[in-house]
């Protein structure tokens, strides 16, 4: 079975948390976390839970593993992926994936680059999956957020949770 079989069989809901990783946002003042619930459930997708977390690896790890698999098959976190002193997001979830989905990381900088230019080598997002669950981590920004969401976890969010249940 080839590539776009898989993509036709991939379901076309899915299950997915959102964590917004921040030292200052509120539920009031999280655009980004709502902009991607939004976005989800424009697209037929579920979600399963919300949270916002500070940018502390222990409590991010926590939060991971206390998230029911059952629920979700997808958690997708957004703030912390910078090079700031607070930022510490990768290094939490970098420790709990099992396998990497690197060209994720490696497209989003590319396409971060085409938008804002050279300063898009800063951004450490990643992806890759940990408990039979994908785990995607992206900036904080509104713009990283929407390139983010439309151009590469949108349109493969079902094949990825296809892919990972096979």
């Amino acid at each position: 079975m080839g590539h776009k079989e898989h993509k036709e069989k991939a379901p076309v809901q899915t299950r997915c948390a959102v964590i917004t990783v921040s030292d200052t946002r509120t539920e009031a003042t999280d655009t980004s976390g709502k902009l991607i619930i939004t976005m989800l459930e424009e697209n037929g997708h579920e979600i399963t839970g919300y949270h916002i977390i500070k940018d502390e690896p222990k409590e991010i790890k926590n939060l991971l593993k206390s998230i029911d698999k059952g629920k979700a098959e997808v958690i997708i976190i957004n703030g912390g992926t910078g090079i700031s002193g607070r930022d510490r997001t990768f290094e939490a979830i970098s420790h709990v994936l099992e396998k990497t989905i690197d060209g994720f990381g490696e497209i989003f900088r590319y396409l971060s680059y085409q938008e804002i230019g050279s300063s898009a080598i800063m951004s450490r997002a990643v992806a890759g999956v940990s408990k039979g669950r994908v785990i995607i981590s992206i900036p904080g920004s509104e713009n990283a957020v929407r390139l983010a969401m439309s151009k590469l976890i949108l349109p493969e969010l079902g094949h990825m949770v296809f892919e990972l249940k096979r």
